[in-house]
This record gives C-alpha cells, structure tokens and sequence, in this order.
C-alpha cells in the first residue's frame, strides 16, 4: 500500500514538472514569435518604401522575409553552434532570400533592395 501511494506521488511530481516544462516552452515560442513578427513588419515597412514595390507583391515580399527573419533568429539564438556554423547557415539564409527577391521583384526593384539590405 505504501509503496503505491508512493508511486503514485511521483508519478504526479513527473506530471507537474513536464508540465511546467511545455509552459515554459510555449512562452519561449510565443516571444520569439512576437519579435520575429515585429521585426519582420518593420523591415517589410521599410523595403516597401525604399524599393517602390506594387501592393500585389507585398504578400509574397512579406512573406520572404518572414521567412529569412524567422531563420535568422533560430540561427543567431542556437546555443550549441560554433561561429563557422553561424555564418555558413546565416550565409545560406541570405542567398536564400536574395534569390527569392530576385524572381519577385524587376531588376530596379532588386538592385535598390541589395542596397537596402547593405543599409
């Protein structure tokens, strides 16, 4: 009997720190979400005005950087990468993009958005 109830008390200590565990996690998620949408905002914002973009690309704009921001935070926030691996994937996150604009916008657009970027 003792041993059961004892049994059954650890079993509810495992439950309440995993749980406490997936709530912490799930506020990590949201913050990192609340930031890259911020940031994302704010450089669409800006790119929007600098390059003269047509509001039938801005979805598609939006949605390229959302993605490069949303890769570049999970690359810059990874705690087990060492710099070369920082810089190859960040690299490779900018290419990324730079070729996605390239097929969105005209040959104008993308090169104000290369000095955009330098900006």
């Amino acid at each position: 009997m003792k041993k059961t109830i004892t049994l059954c008390l650890f079993v509810f200590a495992l439950f309440l720190g995993t749980h406490t565990a997936v709530a912490q996690n799930s506020n990590t998620e949201k913050e990192a979400n609340a930031i890259i949408e911020t940031k994302t905002i704010k450089t669409t914002k800006g790119l929007i005005k600098f390059i003269q973009l047509e509001k039938d690309k801005t979805a598609e704009v939006y949605k390229a950087i959302k993605e490069h921001t949303s890769d570049l935070y999970f690359i810059e926030n990874e705690k087990n990468s060492t710099e070369k691996e920082v810089f190859i994937r960040t690299t490779a996150t900018n290419e990324t993009l730079d070729s996605k604009m390239k097929v969105l916008l005209n040959k104008v657009q993308f090169e104000r958005f290369k000095r955009f970027q330098k900006s």
